[in-house]
């Protein structure tokens, strides 16, 4: 028997993602009009109730109550007798100018907006390069939402988690050995029916596309507490930034703590884990390893990362880590102004981000995600191999 890893995603009606989509909601519409402004938004939601709290500077008015509405309501909270309503509920906003401390580090200097460190991961585990668990979990839930939406599964209700466990041989997937599903539903309808309907809608369909040469032994674990009738902010109070490790890699690779949701792309936490992800899909697509971590770090106000850190767990196919090194900080912009012009994050694309993980899917619903392109990938293995 090989090695057991499991990882797991939430829907984007969980409440810790209900809040990353408004905070995300939130950085859109001030970019709409306002590609440089600066914002730091927070969201709390729990029973019939929704806080925004944060700091921001832009030129642009935004209506902060209005995008929590609609967000919420795009999310399928239009239900009645969920405890959570995009139209019932209280919304309370606590928002206020950024302090011009910070700016100054960020504008003047054209430095980082806070301090940290970031991590970016690839492996070739899947064809986007990502952990085969992680990608597996997400793509559950894509399709669990879909077939809500279509009417399919009319006793789904928003609020969904899915947990999946890999089995390895080394750093190889070699079977699924368990799928989990939790799923908010309607108080009248029998476990039996709703578990013969997501074998068939959900996991079928998925298995089909998702490197289907992986064996399923049919373990399968359906709400496993018996009863999920009371979900949402109304079971479970949400945050902004608490679901880290769904957001980025499922615990395969590491992850430095910093949460992405609601910071404008001045923030490091945001824009150099993209660009870490970015640099660690080309190395591996270049072919220079088979597995690739980057790490980068950062101090507040200084433009330069302090570090750069390549690890290649044994698969790499370049003996000098120090070359390779040279070529990424040669050929990958590493200064935070640098890094959002490079990937283009002055755009209002951060919403379609916040569910079913930042990286792993090449399009967002308004283009592809820039740091998910491998177009150095030729370049870096010309320079390498």
């Amino acid at each position: 028997m090989g090695t057991m890893f499991t990882s797991e995603s939430v829907s984007e009606g969980h409440p810790d993602k209900i809040c990353d989509q408004i905070s995300d909601a939130v950085l859109d519409a001030h970019l709409v009009n306002d590609p440089d402004a600066h914002v730091a938004c927070e969201t709390l939601v729990t029973t019939n109730f929704c806080l925004l709290a944060g700091e921001v500077k832009s030129h642009s008015d935004v209506n902060y109550e209005k995008v929590a509405r609609n967000t919420i309501r795009s999310i399928g909270y239009d239900i009645p007798d969920l405890g959570f309503h995009f139209g019932e509920n209280t919304y309370k906003i606590k928002i206020h100018s950024q302090s011009p401390d910070i700016d100054h580090g960020v504008v003047d200097n054209k430095g980082a907006g806070d301090q940290g460190l970031m991590f970016g991961f690839a492996c070739r585990e899947t064809e986007v390069l990502m952990p085969y668990p992680i990608q597996l979990a997400h793509r559950l839930l894509e399709q669990l939402r879909e077939s809500r939406r279509t009417g399919e599964l009319p006793w789904a209700r928003p609020d969904a988690k899915s947990q999946v466990t890999v089995e390895y041989e080394g750093y190889t997937p070699v079977a699924i050995d368990e799928i989990l599903l939790s799923v908010h539903h309607a108080p009248d309808v029998e476990t039996g029916e709703m578990e013969d309907d997501i074998q068939e809608k959900v996991i079928a369909p998925v298995l089909e596309k998702c490197r289907p040469t992986l064996k399923w032994n049919g373990m399968f674990l359906f709400n496993p507490s018996g009863r999920f009738a009371i979900g949402g902010p109304h079971g479970d109070t949400g945050l902004t930034g608490r679901k880290i490790i769904v957001d980025t890699y499922g615990g395969s690779g590491r992850h430095g703590g910093g949460a992405f949701s609601g910071k404008d792309a001045t923030k490091v936490d945001r824009s150099a884990a993209y660009m870490a992800r970015h640099i660690a899909k080309n190395v591996v697509k270049a072919g220079v390893a088979d597995r690739c971590e980057i790490q980068l770090a950062y101090a507040i106000g200084r433009p330069e990362p302090v570090s750069v850190m390549v690890e290649t767990f044994g698969t790499g196919k370049v003996s000098d880590i120090d070359s390779v090194e040279k070529a990424i900080r040669d050929l990958f912009p590493l200064r935070p102004y640098r890094i959002i012009e490079y990937l283009g994050l002055r755009k209002p694309i951060f919403l379609n981000t916040s569910s079913f993980g930042h990286f792993g899917r090449e399009h967002g619903t308004d283009g592809a995600f820039s740091w998910e392109k491998t177009d150095r990938a030729e370049e870096l293995a010309s320079r390498l191999l």
